[in-house]
C-alpha cells in the first residue's frame, strides 16, 4: 500500500493532476494581471550587479563572470570578466546605438542596437528592452490589442496567451505567493515563472526565471577623493523582488545561456556615457548592420 502511494505520488508531481486549484479571488483579464506585474517593478528604474554565466552552444561551453547594468527601457551594459580580474568583453547599448568590444580577437563593432546584435552577445535573438525587462522580473510583450491577450490559470499558475501581428505568438506563467493564495487579486503578489516567443510555430526564445528575492537600493556613488560631488541613486528607494537565475534558451539553435546572479541592486547611480563605449586605440573596428 505505502508503494502504491508512493507511485501515485510520483504521476502527480509528473503531471499536473495535483497542481492546487485556482484561487478563490482571480484576476479577470490578461490586462489586469500584466499591470499588476508591472506596478510591483514600478519602483525600479534600473539595475546593477554581478553573477556567473554558463553557455552551452555550437561554439562549445563557456563559463566566466559578468557584471552588469541596465536602466529601463532599453540601455543596457554587461562585461564579462576573466577568472584573472581583467575585463575581456563589454557589450553597450543606449537603445539605439550598440558597440562591442573584444579583447580577445581586438575588435571593436558598431551598430544599431537590436535583437541580433544583442544576440552576437548573448547567443539569443532578442532586443535590449526584453533583456532588461527580463532582468527586472517582467515580461517584454509583443505588440497586441487586449483582445489579442488571454489569461488561464493552469498547472498552478497563471499563464498569459498573447497573438500579435506576423504570426507570432506569446506565453507567460505567472506564479502566485503561497501567502496570497486568499487575498483578492489586487493584493496578490506574482513572480514572473517563463516567457516563450514564438514565430509561425518556431521558438524564437524561452526565458526561465526562478530564485526570486526582494533587492535593496543602490547606494550613492561617492568621489574617494572627496572632490567631485556624490552621483545619487537613479530612482527612488525600492525593495522589488527579483529573479536571481535567468535561463534563457533558443531551443532550434541549441544555444543555452544560465545568468546566475550573486549580487543585484535597483537604482544604480548612472555616470553620463555609461551605455556608451569608444573604440581603444590600437583594434579593429568594423560596421555590424545586423537586422
Amino acid at each position: 500500500m505505502a508503494r502504491a502511494s508512493w507511485l501515485a505520488l510520483l504521476a502527480c508531481v509528473a503531471s499536473t493532476s495535483c497542481a492546487r486549484s485556482a484561487p478563490p479571488s482571480r484576476f479577470p483579464d490578461a490586462a489586469s494581471l500584466l499591470a499588476r506585474l508591472h506596478e510591483e517593478q514600478s519602483c525600479s528604474r534600473g539595475l546593477s550587479g554581478e553573477g556567473k554565466i554558463d553557455y552551452f552552444g555550437k561554439e562549445g561551453r563557456i563559463r566566466g563572470s559578468l557584471l552588469f547594468m541596465a536602466s529601463s527601457p532599453d540601455s543596457v551594459r554587461l562585461d564579462v570578466v576573466s577568472p584573472f580580474g581583467a575585463t575581456i568583453s563589454t557589450l553597450t547599448s543606449n537603445g539605439k546605438d550598440f558597440s562591442l568590444y573584444d579583447l580577445r580577437q581586438k575588435v571593436f563593432l558598431q551598430g544599431p542596437a537590436n535583437a541580433c546584435n544583442l544576440g552576437r552577445f548573448t547567443h539569443v535573438p532578442m532586443p535590449p528592452y526584453a533583456l532588461v525587462s527580463l532582468l527586472r522580473g517582467e515580461p517584454p510583450l509583443l505588440v497586441h490589442t487586449a483582445p489579442e491577450a488571454s489569461l488561464a490559470w493552469e498547472g498552478g499558475r497563471y499563464v498569459v496567451r498573447i497573438a500579435s501581428k506576423h504570426s507570432a505568438t506569446e506565453e507567460i506563467a505567472v506564479s502566485l505567493a503561497d501567502a496570497d493564495y486568499d487575498k483578492p487579486y489586487a493584493e496578490q503578489r506574482l513572480s514572473l515563472n517563463s516567457v516563450e516567443v514564438r514565430q509561425q510555430n518556431y521558438v524564437l526564445y524561452r526565458a526561465e526565471l526562478e530564485q526570486h528575492d526582494p533587492a535593496s537600493t543602490a547606494p550613492p556613488r561617492t568621489d574617494p577623493d572627496g572632490i567631485d560631488p556624490d552621483i545619487p541613486p537613479s530612482g527612488p528607494e525600492c525593495h522589488a523582488s527579483v529573479p536571481r537565475r535567468l535561463h534563457l534558451e533558443v531551443p532550434a539553435e541549441e544555444q543555452d545561456l544560465v545568468l546566475s546572479i550573486t549580487e543585484i541592486a535597483h537604482n544604480p547611480p548612472l555616470q553620463r556615457g555609461a551605455f556608451e563605449q569608444r573604440p581603444p586605440g590600437g583594434v579593429v573596428v568594423r560596421s555590424s548592420p545586423c537586422q
